[in-house]
Formats: structure tokens, C-alpha cells, sequence
């Protein structure tokens, strides 16, 4: 196996569901051949993929893909910042998620919808409905196995600023 092939499935496997960019990125490797070796890497059963919200996360192949979809929700700064506050306070309505954590509730609504579509965040079937963590114990063991890259705290502030423009 090439050296560069053996860079990246090290990485991927000490940062799990890091995404393609990122990969190609950190390693400096030219994104053709990031992209190769990650296809060779999945089709060979060494990393799975997990496509979430348009992004392409490489991970070991031990996650399920259950725990796939959490870390690449975890490696965003504004899901991370919502399933923290569930985390911490449990069950809320997510209005009370955008003024406790200063987003727009479009953005909150976007995200919720993501995170329950992915089964890492349940809604109530109560009115008013709250949302809260799937899988909380999961959850909390994964929370301290990412945090989100500098590029990716960026784009998600972008948003919010772009956000808060049409409110």
C-alpha cells in the first residue's frame, strides 16, 4: 500500500468523519488523489463513508451508521452547538434552542430537521413539541471525540450572519 494511502486511512481513523476537504487538506495532498486513495480506502473495506447535508465523512469502519451520522453532525459547529445544549439541558422546544443559542430559528429549524431526518434527534409528538436527543449516552461518548475544524466554524458562521440579514 502506498504511503499516502496509509496517511490517510491513519488520519481518517484519528479523526473520525472528517470530511473529503478536510482530508485532502490536513494531509496536502492533491484532491485527485485524496480522492483516489479514499475510494480504493472504501471500496476495500478499510474506511466507510457516510454522505450527511452534502458532505462527503470518511470514518473507520467499526462505526455504525448510526454513530457515523452523529460525528459528522458533531463536526459541525451549529449541530454541535445544538446537540450540546441538549445534552445539557434535555428536552426543549427549538425556539428555545435559537434564543438560547443567539441563531435564527430558520437555522435551527434547517438543522433540527437534519438531525432528525439522520435519527440523532427525536421530536415529540406533544404540541408545543419539544426535541431531544436520540440516543443520549451514545451521543455524550461521541461529543468528546470531535470538535469542528476552523473552515467548518467559519462557513457555519457565514450562515448565520447571512441568517440574521433576512430575519
Amino acid at each position: 500500500m502506498s504511503d499516502t494511502r496509509s496517511r490517510i486511512r491513519r488520519h481518517v481513523r484519528e479523526t473520525p468523519g472528517v470530511h473529503f476537504n478536510r482530508v485532502s487538506r490536513e494531509l496536502d495532498v492533491a484532491t485527485g488523489q485524496a480522492q483516489y486513495h479514499l475510494r480504493r480506502l472504501v471500496r476495500d473495506d478499510e474506511l466507510a463513508v457516510e454522505r450527511v447535508a452534502g458532505r462527503a465523512h470518511y470514518f473507520d469502519p467499526t462505526f455504525d451508521p448510526w454513530e457515523r451520522r452523529a460525528l459528522a453532525f458533531l463536526r459541525r459547529e451549529t449541530a454541535r452547538a445544538i446537540l450540546l445544549r441538549l445534552h445539557a439541558e434535555g428536552p426543549t422546544r427549538p425556539s428555545a434552542l435559537a434564543d438560547d443559542l443567539e441563531l435564527a430559528r430558520s437555522t435551527v429549524s434547517w438543522h433540527v430537521s437534519n438531525l432528525v431526518d439522520a435519527g440523532v434527534v427525536e421530536k415529540s409528538a406533544d404540541r408545543p413539541m419539544t426535541v431531544s436527543l436520540a440516543r443520549p449516552e451514545r451521543t455524550a461518548e461521541l461529543l468528546d471525540a470531535v470538535s469542528p475544524s476552523l473552515p467548518d466554524r467559519i462557513v457555519d458562521r457565514f450562515v448565520r450572519t447571512v441568517d440574521s440579514l433576512f430575519e
